[in-house]
C-alpha cells in the first residue's frame, strides 16, 4: 500500500506542475507525460488559455500544438497550407532523417494520396467486412476459450496483441507461424530508440525495418506472379497506382498498414477493458444490455484515442487564431485533446457507453486522411466484446497498466487481469 500511495503522490505532483508552469515552457509532446498519464491537465489548460501554442524547445524540436476540436478539423482539411508530405517530415511530431523518410499514402497530399489509398480500399467495403466477420468471430472465440482462469495474466499479450496480429496476418495473407513479426515491426516503426526502449539506437531500428522490407519483398514477388487475390499485398502488387512503387514508398505503405491495423485496434481493445474497470457502472450497464455495444465501441475509441496526434508542415506563412505560423513550421493536431473538448463533445471527461452521438470524435482523423480501416477496427471491437459478454460475467483488472513511452501511440504495454475460475 505504501508504494501505491507514494506513486499516487508522485503523479499528483506531476499533474500539479501543469498548473504552475508558465505556458511558454509547455511541451505537451513530451513522451514521459504519456507514459505517466499526466498530460491531461496540460491540454486542459492549453484549450482554455492558449489553444494554438508554440513550443520553442523539445526533444523533437520546435512545434505548434492545436488543441481544440474545431481548430483541428480546420487544419486537417486545409491541404493547400498544411502538408502531410513525408518529404517535409511526415505525419508525426518526431522528425526522421531525410535519407530515411518513407512515403505512404497517409503522408501524401492530394491528388497523389487518393490513387494509392483507393488501391487498398476494397479490403474495407461492407461486403468484404461481412466476409471477414465470420473468421474474426471464430478467432475471437478460440482466443477467449483458451484464456487462463483463476490466475493473473496480461490481457495485452494474450488477447489484444494476439487477435490484432492474427487479423493482420489474414489481411496480408502473411505466413501464420511468423505473424508475431508483424507486431514487432509495428512497435519498431513507432518506438523512440533509447536505453529503455525496444531498440537502443536508430541504426538498430532501421535494421529491423530493413528486415521487414526484405520479408515483404519476397512475398510481393510471389503475389506479382499469381493472379490478383483479395489480400492487401496482392491489391498493391496488381494496382495501377502501387505496382511500380519505389522501395521507400513500398515500405512506407507497408508500415502504415501494419501500424494502422495493429496499434489502433490493439490499444483500444486493451483500453476498452481498462475503461470499463474504471467505470463499473458502465460495465454493469453493458452486461445488462449488450445492444449498447453499437455506441460503446465508438465511445471507447474516443476515450482511448489510440493515436494521440497527427502532424502537418506549413507550406507558407499563415495566420491562425491570431498566431503567426511560418513556412516550414511543424503543426501538431492533438486528437487526444480534441476528444476532451467540451465545446464539441458533451461531458467529454465522462465515459458514457450510451452516449447520444458517440461518433463525434477525432480518433480516426478527419477529411481525406480519415482512417481507411475504421469500420474494420469497429467490427473487431464489437465482435470481441460480444464474445466476452457471452462467456464472462466479469474480467477483473488487478493492477495498473504499463503505458507506452510515446506521444504518438497512446497505448498500454501490459494490463494485468484475472478471470474467476
Amino acid at each position: 500500500m505504501h508504494g501505491t500511495s507514494e506513486n499516487a503522490a508522485k503523479l499528483d505532483a506531476l499533474r500539479a506542475r501543469a498548473t504552475s508552469l508558465p505556458l511558454e515552457q509547455f511541451d505537451p509532446g513530451d513522451p514521459e507525460l504519456f507514459r505517466t498519464d499526466t498530460f491531461w491537465p496540460y491540454f486542459d489548460r492549453l484549450r482554455r488559455e492558449d489553444p494554438v501554442h508554440y513550443c520553442k524547445d523539445s526533444m523533437f524540436g520546435p512545434y505548434w500544438s492545436v488543441t481544440r476540436y474545431n481548430d483541428i478539423m480546420e487544419i486537417e482539411t486545409n491541404h493547400s497550407v498544411f502538408s502531410s508530405a513525408s518529404s517535409l517530415g511526415g505525419i508525426t511530431i518526431r522528425d526522421i532523417d531525410p535519407e530515411l523518410r518513407r512515403e505512404s499514402f497517409i503522408s501524401m497530399d492530394p491528388p497523389r494520396h487518393a490513387a494509392q489509398r483507393k488501391t487498398v480500399a476494397p479490403m474495407f467495403t461492407p461486403t468484404h467486412l461481412d466476409n471477414l466477420a465470420l473468421s474474426i468471430r471464430q478467432r475471437s472465440a478460440e482466443c477467449l476459450d483458451n484464456l487462463p482462469r483463476g490466475e493473473v495474466f496480461d490481457w495485452v499479450d494474450h488477447v489484444s496483441i494476439e487477435l490484432t496480429t492474427q487479423m493482420l496476418a489474414v489481411l496480408f495473407d502473411f505466413p501464420w507461424e511468423d505473424r508475431r513479426k508483424l507486431t514487432r515491426w509495428s512497435d519498431i516503426a513507432t518506438t523512440i530508440p533509447g536505453p529503455d526502449g525496444l531498440v537502443a539506437t536508430e541504426d538498430e531500428r532501421q535494421a529491423e525495418l530493413t528486415e521487414c522490407a526484405g520479408y515483404f519483398t519476397r512475398l510481393w514477388k510471389e503475389r506479382i506472379e499469381q493472379p490478383p487475390k483479395s489480400d492487401l499485398l496482392s491489391m498493391m502488387a496488381h494496382g495501377a497506382a502501387t505496382r511500380d512503387m519505389d522501395a521507400k514508398n513500398f515500405l512506407g505503405n507497408l508500415i502504415l498498414l501494419i501500424v494502422g491495423g495493429n496499434d489502433t485496434t490493439r490499444n483500444t481493445m486493451s483500453g476498452s477493458l481498462h475503461a470499463l474497470s474504471q467505470h463499473p457502472e458502465q460495465y454493469r450497464k453493458l452486461r445488462e444490455n449488450p445492444a449498447l455495444l453499437d455506441s460503446f465501441v465508438p465511445e471507447v475509441i474516443r476515450w482511448q484515442t489510440p493515436l494521440a496526434h497527427m502532424r502537418r508542415t506549413a507550406l507558407a506563412d499563415f495566420e491562425f487564431r491570431g498566431k503567426q505560423i511560418k513556412k516550414g513550421d511543424k503543426v501538431v493536431m492533438w486528437y487526444v485533446s480534441g476528444n476532451r473538448d467540451a465545446d464539441a463533445i458533451e461531458k467529454p471527461y465522462e465515459f458514457i457507453i450510451d452516449r447520444a452521438r458517440p461518433r463525434t470524435h477525432l480518433s480516426f482523423g478527419f477529411g481525406i486522411h480519415r482512417c481507411v480501416g475504421l469500420r474494420l477496427a469497429e467490427l473487431q471491437l464489437k465482435i470481441i466484446w460480444e464474445e466476452i459478454l457471452k462467456r464472462f460475467d466479469h474480467i477483473e483488472v488487478v493492477g495498473e497498466p504499463k503505458r507506452v513511452y510515446s506521444s504518438f501511440v497512446k497505448g498500454l504495454e501490459t494490463l494485468p487481469v484475472k478471470i474467476a475460475a
